[in-house]
């Protein structure tokens, strides 16, 4: 090797970050300048003389949701004057507990933590406060919030399948045949399957009659094949409704009805959205109708207020649940528009909007460090 070639090499290798390929890293927002804090800042913000630093770490990856959530934490810390590095592990669960024993080598303020849901998830975040690290979990291990100090983040889960299946009963007048998208294993299925089975119970004229569901890095491909074999097992009439418990298998299911011509027998109603979400319901003949679910933006941005307030040394709960909304097709239709998640907030009432945990001491810090 040359010494030109050794020179760009080595330059390459020390520029690699720790979370290689994954972590976004960035300076404070107060970096290389004097910032001047009033009397109103947080003793434990204001003295912090290397800036606040916050990890954020999800387990899960590779999807809008996954982007919109890690930017909406990102952003908020960052307005704040907040150090805010980012990783995903892509489903892959030795490098999600990795990078958290990486974020506590390099001495975090906070860690926000995502789909943390296997019981090592428990050690991580025992090792975390035992540090003295600041920690918010979002729809991770209930376990994880009877650790003393760390709040338990997530969806209200009953809220959204409440509103979905509201929704289905109403598309459906009560009555027809409906297949049941769903995966055991993880908190937000468990919850919302809960509800599931006791909305089936009360209304008696609506009947399961088929259900799929697995979660991998094609569940959306898999998806489609299962509901597309449903639908030649339930010819027109037979089939009315699907309810997707996650928006991975409503995109799935919405590809198969469209591509078996049944759209207009066969309705998708589901649970979150994303850009593409939105895209499929808007499409011609789409029979996804209508979607329950938080601004994931929004998610980020209220777990890392929390954090935040944990910083302070101010009082946060053991547990926050996020308020849902319902997304109709019918909506989107009116807009006379394309809505994405930009300006769905001018469709839907109060979308991506909370002053949950926005003290004014926050909004001070936003004011200060406004670019």
């Amino acid at each position: 090797m040359n010494k030109r070639l050794l020179t760009l090499a080595l330059i390459a290798t020390m520029s690699v970050s720790v979370f290689a390929g994954c972590a976004k890293k960035d300076a404070p927002a107060n970096a290389g300048k004097k910032v001047e804090y009033s009397k109103n800042i947080p003793e434990k913000i204001a003295n912090d003389k290397d800036g606040v630093k916050i990890m954020v770490i999800r387990k899960i990856g590779g999807d809008d949701h996954t982007a919109q959530f890690l930017a909406g934490a990102k952003k908020e810390g960052e307005s704040m004057g907040f150090k805010v590095d980012t990783f995903t592990a892509n489903g892959d669960t030795a490098k999600f507990h990795d990078a958290v024993s990486q974020a506590i080598e390099k001495g975090y303020d906070g860690v926000i933590l995502s789909h943390g849901d296997d019981a090592a998830t428990i050690e991580d975040v025992k090792k975390l406060t035992e540090k003295g690290i600041k920690v918010s979990a979002f729809d991770s291990n209930p376990d994880a919030g009877k650790v003393s100090g760390v709040t338990l983040t997530s969806q209200d889960d009953a809220s959204l399948a409440k509103l979905a299946l509201d929704e289905l009963k109403k598309i459906t007048n009560g009555q027809g045949n409906l297949a049941y998208l769903w995966v055991d294993g993880f908190p937000p299925m468990v919850n919302r399957n809960k509800v599931y089975t006791s909305f089936l119970s009360e209304n008696t004229g609506l009947k399961e009659v088929d259900r799929f569901g697995i979660a991998a890095a094609d569940t959306s491909v898999q998806t489609q094949n299962a509901v597309s074999a449903m639908l030649t097992k339930y010819p027109s009439g037979k089939l009315n409704a699907v309810f997707a418990t996650w928006d991975a298998f409503a995109i799935g299911a919405t590809r198969a009805v469209k591509e078996a011509n049944r759209s207009k027998d066969v309705k998708i109603v589901g649970i979150d959205v994303s850009n593409a979400d939105l895209q499929a319901m808007q499409e011609e003949g789409s029979p996804w109708v209508a979607t329950a679910a938080v601004d994931p933006k929004l998610i980020g941005a209220i777990n890392m207020r929390i954090v935040a307030k944990k910083i302070a040394g101010e009082q946060t709960p053991a547990e926050h649940k996020l308020q849902a909304s319902l997304i109709t097709q019918e909506q989107l239709k009116k807009a006379g528009k394309a809505v994405n998640m930009e300006n769905l907030s001018e469709i839907v009432p109060g979308w991506g909007k909370s002053e949950d945990f926005n003290e004014a001491w926050m909004k001070e810090l936003k004011d200060l460090f406004k670019k």
